[in-house]
């Protein structure tokens, strides 16, 4: 009965405002080589991705950044939040992508602890605010990042994040990548601040950006990760969330052929890399109840996790993808993410 319910509330909420367009399917071969000069684009991911998950350490290494600008929020100047901007590390065709954005919400002076905190896809202006208003309340300074192609970042033709995920491989790919790039960056930052210990948070497409940051830079201490699967190709083909990409790939490529070509932006070709190295606190949360990243696949990940011994910690909550933002899920999550990054931080 329950499952039953939550599943018609996913469903209500997954379909509010839906303006979802089913975009058309393109390799986008240009986002990941400069000249695939006429190679079976299909040829092309897969040694992109053989390549990228072999040397994922270059793949996902962080330039220079040298241009980072913090000022208060001009909307309320008795705020304590600041607004930060750099030079994203990947240049991308939309001009409005290539600046990186993060509010900051830092706690008076102490430097012990911050966290990165990732939104879900398609997050709006102002979301997890309070997420790192109650950081603050612990002890624990806060840097929201704005994922690529999210708010300012939105090409003034699009309604929705589109971009970030799509029926386009090449672009997705590129996408993601970005996304970690900036997220390492947000780390560098706060660390330059001077905190001691640096930790993350990320939720939906956030918990996939937050792992692949977390595999690729040892400087973040502590890690939650909130829904977990282990290949984006399979929530995209099978969650309600994506219908309109898959609608865009299905008739082109198969599941198996995207889940390769998507493979460097996929946690779980990363386990073996995770158990090599020095082990960190880690908190994995799933819902039982989600059809957007559906439980087997989350279950999935914890297998992994636990064949490749893994240490790490394992929450699960009676609600769906959507739900976890309603009460008490959401009080339910907040807690498990804020008492287990302060504990490990601090």
């Amino acid at each position: 009965m329950l499952k039953r319910w939550m599943h018609k509330r996913e469903r209500y909420f997954a379909m509010l405002n839906d303006n979802r367009i089913v975009r058309p399917f393109e390799w986008g071969t240009e986002f990941i080589v400069e000249n695939p000069n006429g190679t079976n684009p299909l040829n092309v991911f897969q040694k992109h991705a053989k390549e990228a998950i072999e040397n994922s350490n270059e793949y996902f290494e962080l330039p220079q950044i040298t241009d980072y600008e913090l000022e208060t929020a001009n909307e309320n100047p008795k705020s304590k939040v600041q607004n930060l901007k750099w030079t994203s590390a990947i240049k991308t065709p939309s001009t409005e992508n290539n600046t990186a954005f993060a509010q900051f919400f830092p706690h008076e002076d102490d430097k012990k602890a911050a966290v990165v905190v990732l939104p879900h896809w398609n997050a709006q202006a102002g979301s997890y605010f309070d997420l790192c208003k109650f950081f603050n309340r612990v002890g624990v300074s806060a840097l929201r990042l704005t994922l690529p192609y999210h708010e300012e970042r939105m090409p003034a033709d699009l309604e929705r994040a589109d971009f970030l995920v799509s029926p386009n491989i090449g672009r997705t790919i590129q996408s993601v990548r970005q996304s970690v790039l900036d997220t390492k960056a947000a780390v560098k930052w706060l660390y330059k601040q001077g905190y001691e210990n640096v930790g993350i948070v990320g939720t939906s497409i956030g918990s996939c950006v937050a792992f692949l940051a977390f595999v690729h830079d040892e400087t973040i201490r502590s890690a939650v990760f909130n829904h977990v699967s282990g290949y984006v190709a399979d929530v995209v083909w099978r969650g309600l969330s994506t219908y309109h990409v898959r609608e865009g790939l299905e008739d082109k490529i198969a599941l198996e052929d995207l889940r390769e070509c998507w493979s460097p932006i996929s946690p779980m070709n990363y386990m073996q890399k995770m158990k090599s190295l020095p082990e960190r606190p880690q908190r994995y949360i799933y819902t039982l109840y989600d059809l957007s990243f559906p439980v087997d696949l989350s279950r999935d990940t914890m297998n992994a996790l636990n064949e490749h011994g893994i240490n790490h910690s394992e929450v699960s909550i009676p609600c769906g993808h959507y739900t976890l933002g309603e009460k008490p899920w959401v009080y339910i999550d907040g807690y498990k993410i804020i008492s287990f990054l302060r504990k490990s931080l601090r």
